[in-house]
């Protein structure tokens, strides 16, 4: 019998061996920062590239419709590629001009809106470019690990290796105070002996470094993560001696991924609490609590997000995922009461005690799960006039949108740090009643993909 053969579809891209090296030009940028190319039709996004760009990449993961590549050599620059000043890879944009970040950013945003949601009559205002272009973050967090040679380091993990971290000899993202703390914790954790936590055996004590500043009141929060271990199996009495820093904090975790979140926390030094201020108020912020990473900027995120809400004096207000409640805190002056929600206990506590200490009389705070005590809290409070929802990164759950809508507000303020989330979420919210009336991209991270924006959707007359 003769063997039949397959013919070979026309349109079925050549899917690359995984590990191959290819040489590839880069077309544009995805969201998330990978640069994006074709080889024989099959798409890749590759880390470490820029639009215009031929490099050498290794192919390190292979899916039916996409593959994703690491930068070995960049062969030929593109046009708009510029000399990197920071020494790390944790500015991964710096190889771009500013205004073609912001150009970028501010495209994405309309993309994710219109390709994503489907959406269009909004009006786009012009991005608000950051008032810093280095040394703007108040928080950074920092990986323990080793070269290539077996030395411990402190830093970025290069794009796609989480098994190294790359060596740094200065952060150019954080104050020269801020990254003198982190060399004195790597000079002396050196000194110690001490070893970096390898994720793929588990073995070791270090993980991570948070360093938080509070860049208008100068002062200096540090906490060290690492594995479970004994409370004296690490001489902390000789690290105090050396960090300049208001408060430390010890964080064990047992977790396997990587993160500075959960865990045990105890206070080994100094404050509990770092002290900001913002808006023209004062926010305890603890350890594990979120606060945004630009102090510069988010002033005018908020006060985006205030514009927007349009309060006049009478308006009650939601505030969703509120964190230590710098957004409700920012509103109450303008609204006629502001009940927050977070899930994050000592977040709460925190915003408690920002409202008692800024005088602030029609604010509360709850702790509870966004998902599950809307009606709970509309039972209590009665139904808001503006919802302000500043989610995180994965964006608002369907349930979450269901819950808003049934509270029926006038206007829905969405500060979101992630286009490709919002856009679904305000599609839904259209669906329901709502329109999109504007959206103002805000450049919280120079040098990084990373966007925010402010969203305005307004609920349609009946």
């Amino acid at each position: 019998m003769e063997a039949s053969t397959q013919p070979t579809r026309p349109d079925r891209p050549n899917k690359p061996d995984a590990n191959a090296e290819l040489e590839l030009t880069i077309d544009a940028l995805a969201y998330g920062g990978n640069g994006v190319a074709r080889h024989e039709g099959y798409v890749l996004f590759v880390a470490g590239a820029v639009p215009g760009d031929r490099v050498r990449a290794v192919v390190t993961k292979r899916k039916r419709h996409y593959g994703e590549a690491r930068t070995l050599e960049v062969l030929e620059p593109g046009p708009d590629r510029i000399p990197a000043v920071a020494d790390h890879p944790g500015a991964p944009w710096q190889v771009l001009p500013y205004e073609k970040q912001l150009e970028i950013k501010q495209q994405q945003v309309d993309d994710a809106l219109r390709r994503i949601g489907h959406l269009d009559g909004y009006v786009l205002d012009d991005i608000v470019p950051s008032t810093q272009q280095w040394r703007y973050r108040n928080k950074a967090e920092f990986s323990f690990g080793v070269d290539e040679t077996g030395v411990l380091h402190l830093g970025f993990h290069p794009p796609g290796r989480w098994d190294l971290v790359a060596p740094m000899e200065e952060c150019l993202l954080v104050s020269e105070r801020a990254d003198a703390a982190r060399r004195t914790v790597l000079e002396w954790a050196r000194a110690q002996g001490l070893s970096a936590h390898d994720r793929r055996t588990h073995r070791g004590l270090l993980r991570n470094l948070v360093v938080r500043e509070g860049q208008r009141t100068n002062q200096l929060q540090v906490r060290l993560v690492t594995g479970p271990a004994p409370d004296d199996a690490i001489d902390f009495d000789s690290l105090v001696e050396k960090l300049d820093a208001e408060g430390l904090f010890w964080t064990r975790t047992d977790q396997l991924a990587e993160t500075t979140q959960g865990g045990e926390t105890s206070l080994v030094s100094g404050v509990p609490a770092l002290e900001e201020e913002l808006c023209g108020l004062t926010f305890e912020i603890s350890p594990q609590a979120f606060f945004q990473t630009n102090t510069e900027m988010a002033e005018k995120l908020y006060g985006i997000a205030g514009e927007a809400a349009a309060l006049t004096g009478y308006e009650r207000v939601f505030d969703l995922f509120c964190g230590i409640g710098t957004i409700g805190l920012s509103l109450a002056p303008k609204a006629g009461e502001v009940w927050g929600v977070e899930i994050v206990q000592e977040a709460v506590a925190d915003a408690i005690n920002s409202a008692r200490a800024n005088q602030v009389r029609n604010a509360r705070f709850f702790a509870g799960d966004v998902r599950t005590s809307m009606r709970e809290l509309v039972e209590k409070a009665g139904s808001p006039h503006v919802v302000v929802v500043d989610p995180p990164r994965a964006g608002l759950s369907q349930k979450i949108v269901r819950r808003i809508i049934e509270t029926a507000p006038k206007r829905i303020v969405y500060v979101s740090c992630n286009p490709t989330t919002l856009a679904p979420n305000a599609a839904q919210l259209v669906e329901a009643g709502y329109t999109l009336k504007r959206v103002r991209p805000v450049d919280m991270f120079p040098q990084t993909p990373h966007i925010e924006a402010v969203a305005l959707l307004e609920r349609v007359p009946v």
